[in-house]
Formats: C-alpha cells, structure tokens, sequence
C-alpha cells in the first residue's frame, strides 16, 4: 500500500548562486524507480514517533534474544539505507556509487559501547584496516571513530568525575590513550583525516582534551585530527574558539566538525534525575544561533581551522555555501566541508556536491548486529526533525511523480 507524504512548500526564499536544493534530479540519481518508492514507504513509516519508539524496543528485544529471522528483515531495511555493508570491501559499490555524484565518503566502524579488551582492540584493528583502506582511495578522505569503542565508559565517567583511579583503572585509561595514539599515528602517515565523535557530556572532558593532545601531535601542515561539537550544548561555541585560540598559540592546525547533537532527551533526563542544570539549550532557536555562529566562525578563519559542516538542516548548509562564496574564496578549498549522513538528506548531498563544493557521506559499516544502537538512534532522530524529515520525503514524492512512477 502506498504510504500518504505530507506535502511541504518547497520555495527556496533565498537561494545561493550555485545551489538549487530542491533539484530531485539531482538529489536521487544515485536510486532506481524501484529504490526510490522503497525509500519513500521507509522514510514514511520512521516519520511515525510512536511507531519508530514500538519497533525500537522490540527490535533490540529481539536482538537480545537472537530470533533468527530479525537480521534478514534489518538487513533488508533499515541496514540497507543507512549502511554501506557489513565489511569494508562490501562498501565499496556505495563509495563508487557516491564518488560517481560528486559525493566522497567518510568511513564508520559502527562498533560502540565495547566492554572488553578484545573487542576494544579489535575496533582500534578495525579502524587501522579502514585508514588503509582510505589512503588507497582518492574518494575516502576521512575515517570516523568512537572513543567509547576503545574504552570502558565508565573510565572516562571516573576520570571526567576525577574520581581515585585504581591501577587497572590506569591501565586501562592508557591502554585506551595508547590506542587513540596508534590511529591517529596511522592516519597522519597516511594522510588520511579522522573524526572523532562526540558523546554525552558527561564523559566528554577526557575525550576531549584527548584529542587536542592527538591535534597537537599531528596537525602540522595538515589537519589529521578532528574533535566534534555538539552546538545543542550551550557551552560548545565558546570552547569551540578556546580551542581554536590553544591551538594557535600552540602552533598547531585546528580541526572541527559541528554538529547539532544526538543525546539531547538522554542529557535532559538525566540532568533532571541527577538534580544538575542541563548542559542543553534551552530552544532549538539558540541551537540553530550557535551553530550558525560556529560555522561563520571557522569559514571566517580557515587558514587556521579545517572544519565540517555535519548537518541536515538546509539552512545551515546553504549559509555555509553563501559565505564562502561570499567572501570569494574557493569552493573546493580542502578546510571546507560539509557532510551528512549516509541514506538521509540525499537533495542536501548531491546538489552541494553538484555545485562544487566538498562534500561527503558518514557510510556506517559492521556486523548487522554490531550497528543495531546506531541504527536504532539514526531512526529516532529522524522522528525528532520533522520538518527536515517532511521535506524529504515531500521531495521524494516530487521525484516520484516526475518520473512518473
């Protein structure tokens, strides 16, 4: 049965000289007719808060009981959209896909929440393998990893606390020290860059003077590391600067990805809960403000700062295009990024890609049921941008009909 698409109002009140983002040639000449109405059907269905909430809790109950058939039914679905596969080798068709619509990739492990020594070397191993596997292709320029895939949560949480630490608490901190380093090492002799995520607040401080050590090692001629910025927190446009003004007198290049943010009900919650003030904004308005500010920022200092613009609200990645052109600098210049995620905001992609720009897709990869959290998370954060998610899918529909399919 053919799902209803609410009908959005698609005028472009400003459009920048280059960027039409209401083109559907353009934003799905990577899908068949037949990817494009299963595109459709998914993305109707994740629009339903109470019916993503349903499936996400049956889901990872099923997950935990390993019923059989659940892999099949993800891997057909939700895995499909949103994963380039389960191997580094299965991603190269979307990579190759992605490269032939101006699109690079940024590559994710889609490991995270690891508990044991095995598995965190095994993600460091992993990470490694995708850093190799980026350095021998020209439309790979940068891996993704998570700290929290390398290390027991709770060490960062009593280090962040500043919390005694025992010795095997040590010793795994440095492990996980040891291990951040071997990437990082691996990427700048490689010359291929590394994002590393951004997680809850509270165990953020240690991943985050972590990776100005790694920057401060490594980010000489050219940008290897990148810390992210999660711009729903109301303190990160600020540290955002101070960094930047560290790395300066450190004599050091500054790398920076920002991003809105993904823990938002989680942060409240638990600040309410635990009787502290939420590190959160108080409206989507000083977000979207402070995340605008953070990008005019970095573009306005590129010499100094690579930076990525991670987003899927239109309106960010149109300011940033405006800016640079602006301001006459170079579209293509390697400190100017934008990227979104892999299976969602396609009409923001391909016509920034189209216009010049640098552009690139976050590809997740892993076992189906390694990136079943990641999974699960990218459904629920659809529900939570309705508007981003209703002009999708009306440009979906728009698509479809002039195909006429």
């Amino acid at each position: 049965m053919e799902s209803k698409i609410k009908e959005v109002p698609m005028e472009d009140p400003e459009p920048s000289k280059s960027i039409d983002f209401t083109d559907t040639k353009i934003a799905f000449s990577t899908k068949s007719d037949k990817e494009l109405k299963n595109m459709g059907r998914l993305f109707a269905l994740m629009n339903k808060s109470a019916l993503v909430n349903i499936g996400s809790k049956l889901g990872l109950l099923a997950f935990k009981l390993r019923l059989p058939f659940v892999d099949f039914i993800v891997k057909k679905t939700i895995f499909k959209q949103f994963c380039g596969g389960e191997s580094l080798m299965d991603c190269q068709n979307a990579i190759d896909t992605l490269y032939r619509h101006d699109s690079l990739t940024i590559l994710d492990y889609g490991a995270e929440g690891k508990s044991s020594e095995e598995d965190f070397n095994r993600v460091m191993e992993e990470t490694m393998r995708a850093i190799e596997f980026a350095a021998s292709n020209n439309s790979v320029p940068v891996v993704s990893t998570k700290i929290t895939g390398l290390v027991d949560n709770d060490i960062l949480i009593g280090v962040q606390n500043g919390d005694p630490q025992s010795e095997h608490q040590q010793r795994a901190y440095d492990q996980m020290v040891e291990r951040v380093d071997k990437i990082c090492k691996k990427a700048s002799e490689l010359k291929v860059g590394v994002f590393v995520d951004a997680e809850e607040s509270w165990l953020q401080e240690p991943i985050d003077d972590l990776v100005m050590e790694m920057m401060a090692k490594y980010n000489h001629g050219k940008v290897i590391v990148y810390n992210t910025y999660q711009l729903y927190r109301h303190d990160k446009l600020a540290q955002l600067k101070s960094d930047h003004q560290k790395a300066i007198k450190m004599g050091f290049l500054f790398g920076a990805k920002l991003v809105r943010g993904a823990y938002m009900e989680k942060e409240r919650e638990r600040a309410l809960e635990m009787n502290y003030p939420s590190p959160i904004q108080p409206d989507k308005e000083s977000t979207d403000r402070d995340f605008d500010e953070g990008v005019d920022y970095c573009i306005r200092n590129y010499q100094q700062i690579a930076s990525c613009c991670a987003s899927h609200n239109v309106e960010s990645n149109r300011k940033q295009a405006k800016l640079i052109e602006e301001l006459g600098l170079q579209k293509d210049h390697p400190h100017f990024n934008f990227c979104q995620l892999y299976g969602m905001s396609d009409y923001i992609t391909f016509n920034i890609g189209k216009a010049g720009y640098n552009v690139a897709k976050y590809v997740p990869y892993g076992p189906i049921r390694d990136v079943v959290p990641y999974l699960i998370r990218r459904a629920q954060e659809n529900t939570s941008v309705t508007g981003e998610m209703s002009r999708e899918l009306s440009l979906i529909k728009t698509e479809i009909k002039r195909r006429g399919i």
